[in-house]
């Protein structure tokens, strides 16, 4: 059984509809759900399903000795980030070379960098009157939303739309598209290498 960790900082909604696509896999599931909010909706979705959670504070994020026993705890060996809203650490990012991803409600390179997440970014892209938008799924390095891109999924946008209807939009192409990713990568000779353009 190969073990996923999923951090998040809100709502959910991703590790969600991760958690639900693998409830019934035989090779793959998610063993523990990491938040550094207290308050985080994401806590409720890990009791939900029953799934063991945990608050870390920055400091606690930092602390390597802390985190490595967790992980081992848990038998991880592949890191979700869904909404997660701090930068890794840099002992992390080594452990998990080529088994940690992300997912930036945009295409990057544009609308990506520290601070721009969730409603920021669908603000400033109504904005700019951009007419397509989507997602980017990718690998993560040590600089927010620079790591090597796995796969992007685009949308229209129509002139009616606004920040909230074009939030709706990503967030049906996440919940298709993180899971079944995730699950390619976990499925295929993929993992461990960390250069690579698509997986789909």
């Amino acid at each position: 059984m190969k073990n996923i960790a999923i951090f998040a900082s809100g709502a959910g909604s991703n590790a969600e509809a991760i958690i639900q696509h693998f409830s019934n896999h035989k090779d793959i599931r998610v063993a523990l759900i990491v938040t550094n909010n207290a308050s985080a909706g994401v806590l409720k979705v890990a009791a939900k399903h029953k799934i063991i959670s945990s608050i870390v504070s920055i400091k606690g994020l930092q602390n390597e000795k802390l985190m490595r026993g967790m992980f081992t705890a848990q038998q991880i060996e592949f890191v979700v980030l869904a909404g997660f809203l701090k930068m890794i650490p840099d002992y992390l990012l080594e452990v998990f070379r080529g088994r940690m991803v992300n997912i930036h409600p945009a295409l990057l390179p544009a609308y990506g960098g520290k601070g721009m997440y969730g409603m920021k970014v669908h603000d400033l892209v109504i904005a700019n009157e951009e007419k397509e938008s989507g997602i980017t799924i990718h690998y993560v390095n040590d600089r927010y939303d620079e790591g090597e891109i796995i796969l992007q999924k685009t949308v229209d946008i129509a002139k009616s739309d606004t920040p909230k209807t074009l939030a709706e939009k990503i967030h049906k192409l996440e919940h298709a598209w993180y899971p079944k990713t995730i699950e390619k990568l976990l499925s295929s000779d993929y993992l461990h290498q960390p250069v690579m353009q698509s997986v789909i």
